[in-house]
């Protein structure tokens, strides 16, 4: 993975489209999710969001190292 990409002359982190990628699927996850209605069983909804980003971010961060 290269530690930065370059963009038209501005150099962006290397990580920015495994961050594009798991907000991606983390958009189709949360509206998975709630049309069918699971959130109703957890205590705090935006919690689980948070989670399931940071989990979906670090899988794929990590993939990309090996």
């Amino acid at each position: 993975m290269p530690p930065e990409i370059e963009f038209y002359g501005v150099l962006l982190p290397g990580l920015l489209p495994v961050f594009l990628l798991s907000l991606v699927l983390m958009v189709l996850l949360d509206l998975a999710i709630g049309r069918l209605g699971l959130y109703r069983r957890f205590w705090h909804p935006s919690l689980l969001r948070f989670a399931l980003f940071v989990c979906l971010f670090g899988a794929a961060g990590l993939l990309l190292i090996h």
